[in-house]
């Protein structure tokens, strides 16, 4: 499928410059590179300090999935050598973070605040604790409906949270309301569910400014909708 071009406003995604120079002279794995830009995407998504991303998140992006070469190895095995040259390589850091009873490996980018942060905590590398707020991981590599594809690409990574309540208002507006609330959110650089959902709850409360009367979703039966 042609690509359309990149729409207004596209969200951008900070890359440090030796990834496109260097780095990008070495790196001959195409595994690698993939999971090395989209590990990078990933981490932009995170908030707090260091910012990483755990192995088991890595395993259940959608995205990366769908990218990585079809043949040969499982999805896990392709992860797993993927990081390992990347770490190899210097892009990233490789530690562990406690989580309950076991250790969970996590990458952060090879950054000198990022080697500060490892270098004060405890013997071994590991990265602290007080960071481990994290995001979980999908609950499959499965196929997502487009409104989850438009989501990530226009706001932001899914949350398990943010993926429920995506289904829920599926369920409640039509999806073109959804599609046209994103891109207006995106429109107005205001890119949050938050934002969107107040959209879509100001078209059933009062119409969509072209012309259809207020009070209409899916629960209602809006024009179109078809009761069951």
């Amino acid at each position: 499928m042609l690509f359309s071009g990149f729409p207004r406003n596209v969200h951008l995604t900070p890359v440090p410059s030796p990834l496109f120079g260097p780095l990008l002279e070495q790196i001959d794995d195409l595994s690698e590179l993939k999971c090395t830009l989209r590990l990078i995407w990933l981490l932009q998504q995170k908030k707090g300090f260091p910012k990483y991303v755990t192995h088991d998140e890595l395993l259940a992006d959608r995205v990366l999935a769908k990218a990585l070469p079809g043949e040969g190895d499982d999805l896990p095995s392709k992860v797993a050598r993927a990081m390992e040259l990347a770490v190899g390589r210097g892009i990233f850091l490789s530690g562990q973070v406690q989580n309950r009873s076991a250790g969970e490996r996590v990458y952060a980018l090879n950054t000198q605040a990022n080697r500060d942060a490892l270098a004060d905590t405890v013997p071994g590398g590991e990265l602290p604790n007080e960071a481990a707020s994290r995001i979980g991981p999908w609950e499959g590599a499965t196929e997502r409906p487009n409104i989850f594809a438009l989501y990530e690409d226009n706001i932001g990574m899914i949350s398990p949270m943010i993926a429920d309540e995506l289904k829920e208002a599926e369920g409640t507006y039509p999806k073109t309301w959804i599609e046209d609330a994103i891109r207006e959110a995106v429109g107005n650089n205001k890119r949050s569910w938050r934002y969107v959902a107040r959209i879509l709850e100001r078209w059933e409360r009062e119409g969509r400014s072209n012309g259809g009367p207020g009070g209409y979703s899916k629960k209602a039966g809006y024009p179109g909708h078809r009761r069951i």
